[in-house]
């Protein structure tokens, strides 16, 4: 039935018995710089590549500052306390989303509360956000309070899925209608623009993952960017065990997290970066080759939308129904071709069954209609 979709894969990743979902690509000056920082014994969180890795960021996004972190959930997480969530608030997100979105919410002993996505961008809806609000939401004080439970709504966590841009100009739009700081989670998304502007910059603050199957990787690592003086400034003491600058002495002035990034992972960021903009060309090229074939054989294949430009992390289809999805996975996997669902919705998993949602009838449409199929860089 897939039978020429499996065909077309293996002819773009030749010679592969296996063709993963996302592999990396160490193709450029990984192992020099790796050489260089570890003949510098210069290997952990302070190190030239730390320092040169957030200028390529701040370059790369537009945005004023960077902050190098240890992975892309700790950014969020830092980044939400930052925004300024405590115990028993709430942060609204997506339930259609990697659980480490849903997660770094709980590490603030916050309440995620879900709300539903566009099916064009997988991404959070502003025009379904704003409604859901008009209903539950009231402001005193330009704090954004629940009505239903009486508690803060301290935050909102869009993620641009699979590198897709969201609605974020209109969504930043609505939650400062409503006095909610937005956190943008632009983990899949390095390399990706909605009007010109990079996703993660639209938000108080945007996070960033180099995971190893990103776009780019350096084993683990993250990253905060924001245009805020103070955040930044903050960001980078609460990272570093807020230990306060001294010659000597081992003082700290607040509850601190471990977080930045290592030297030795900084270096593999920097050879990586040099490379986004050959690996992104390349991914486009790719996506456009899946539209061309996946229309013909009356599948839909999700694309940027207007004013968007997607980095293609993963190339995503939507089949007909949970069972043509369910016969596209097994035939697929079952031929040496890597696809996979899309993630469980949040609110559907045993830890956050129980947490506030509004109508989530777009994420369940997609949920059982949405695969992931072979997006790596092509050698």
């Amino acid at each position: 039935m897939f039978k020429d979709i499996v065909n077309f894969i293996k002819s773009q990743f030749p010679n592969q018995d296996f063709i993963p979902l996302h592999e990396p690509r160490f193709i450029g000056n990984e192992k020099k710089y790796l050489n260089d920082c570890i003949d510098s014994t210069f290997v952990s969180s302070v190190g030239a590549y730390v320092d040169l890795f957030e200028q390529k960021m701040c370059e790369l996004t537009g945005a004023k500052h960077c902050i190098a972190i240890v992975n892309g959930t700790n950014a969020l997480h830092l980044s939400l306390i930052l925004a300024g969530v405590k115990k028993d608030d709430e942060v609204l997100t997506q339930a259609l989303t990697f659980i480490a979105t849903a997660n770094a919410i709980n590490y603030c002993n916050a309440t995620p509360h879900f709300v539903d996505v566009d099916k064009e961008t997988l991404g959070l809806s502003p025009t379904l956000l704003k409604k859901y609000l008009s209903e539950i939401a009231e402001v005193k004080n330009n704090i954004c309070y629940n009505k239903k439970t009486g508690k803060k709504i301290a935050a909102c966590v869009p993620m641009h899925t699979f590198g897709l841009p969201l609605y974020i100009d209109d969504l930043v739009a609505v939650c400062n209608e409503y006095h909610i700081p937005v956190v943008e989670d632009a983990a899949e998304s390095l390399g990706s623009y909605y009007k010109k502007q990079h996703t993660g910059t639209f938000g108080q603050l945007g996070t960033f993952s180099f995971n190893g199957n990103k776009t780019i990787t350096c084993g683990g690592g993250g990253a905060i960017i924001t245009n805020d003086d103070d955040l930044a400034k903050k960001a980078k003491h609460l990272s570093t065990q807020a230990k306060v600058a001294h010659q000597w002495e081992y003082i700290h002035d607040e509850i601190g997290y471990n977080y930045r990034m290592p030297n030795l992972n900084a270096a593999l960021a920097c050879a990586q970066l040099e490379q986004l903009e050959q690996f992104i060309f390349n991914k486009r090229e790719l996506a456009l080759k899946y539209q061309v074939l996946l229309e013909s054989q009356n599948i839909e294949f999700i694309k940027e939308q207007k004013n968007a430009i997607a980095n293609y992390w993963l190339n995503t289809v939507v089949l007909k129904n949970k069972l043509e999805r369910d016969k596209f996975l097994e035939q697929t996997n079952s031929n040496g071709v890597m696809t996979r669902p899309i993630w469980a919705l949040m609110n559907s998993l045993e830890m956050f069954k129980d947490c506030p949602k509004g109508d989530l009838a777009n994420a369940e449409w997609l949920e059982e209609r949405v695969v992931n199929i072979p997006s790596s860089v092509r050698l």
